[in-house]
């Protein structure tokens, strides 16, 4: 189901926090609240705004591919999937259980979405240069676009990938950096200083813009500027606020893996249905 109005996206962000939560309590496990719950706005626009699919034809060639490389905010991933109409809500419920389809990281299901696995961090851009050098290769039109977060960017793989981006000019190609300033072990600037990230990817030959993420009014205003034919690819560097939403979660790094309990679940869906 695809939005116009930034009102319909932003109240789809709010439905897709509510879901997130009964989603990650009923699995009665743990579960990486925070760093899903910092890109809700950036996959809500790109599901349900900016890219382009068929749910008639999950494999249809000219699809726009997305590559979840911080796999672990799958909870996010999965709900605005099945938000946009790729399985029923009823498949929510699997969520990290034995024999379900929804792990705790990506597995490739192109019937539920899904376009690539991922666990070990700063494989994404790789896979998403990949595809684009053969879209380019067999003259196709699709976009790739990858979620990475800034912990991730301590990877050189992700260096890497990105230089051959900008040496192919592969133009259709965008990464987005979820910068929410933290990572399991603590706050980036403490295990590993990005330093001035947007800098860093113009360096590197990217087209680059720095904005709100959580911010749907300003996302959209990035993406009807953006030219996907000058020969450069496309990096956005989203400021958010991991656990955004529930307020014992933002910015408190005890979310980035835990199991919520009884009365955190009472007090999120107090929070989330009071707004």
């Amino acid at each position: 189901m695809k939005m116009k109005s930034i009102q319909e996206l932003k109240d789809a962000a709010e439905t897709a926090r509510i879901k997130m939560v009964k989603t990650g309590f009923a699995s009665n496990y743990a579960v990486h609240f925070g760093g899903a719950l910092s890109s809700v706005e950036l996959l809500i626009f790109l599901y349900l705004k900016e890219m382009n699919y068929d749910l008639t034809c999950r494999e249809w060639a000219e699809r726009d591919r997305f590559f979840l490389s911080k796999g672990h905010g799958v909870l996010s991933y999965y709900t605005v999937l099945q938000m946009a109409g790729f399985f029923d809500e009823d498949k929510l419920s699997t969520f990290q259980q034995n024999e379900g389809e929804l792990s705790s990281h990506p597995v490739r299901n192109l019937e539920l979405g899904i376009e690539s696995s991922n666990g070990s961090l700063g494989q994404g851009l790789s896979l998403a240069v990949g595809n684009q050098i053969i879209a380019v290769k067999k003259d196709r039109s699709y976009r790739n676009f990858v979620l990475l977060g800034d912990g991730e960017c301590d990877e050189g793989s992700v260096w890497e990938a990105a230089m051959c981006a900008s040496h192919y000019h592969l133009d259709h190609l965008m990464a987005i950096v979820d910068r929410n300033g933290l990572q399991s072990d603590g706050t980036n600037d403490s295990v590993m200083s990005l330093g001035d990230l947007e800098g860093k990817w113009k360096s590197f030959g990217w087209e680059t813009w720095k904005l709100d993420g959580n911010d749907l009014a300003q996302i959209d205003a990035v993406f009807a500027g953006i030219d996907w034919n000058n020969g450069k690819p496309k990096a956005i560097i989203a400021n958010t606020v991991k656990g955004k939403g529930i307020s014992f979660m933002e910015n408190n790094n005890d979310w980035h893996h835990r199991q919520m309990t009884e009365k955190e679940f009472q007090q999120a869906m107090e929070e989330l249905r009071g707004r």
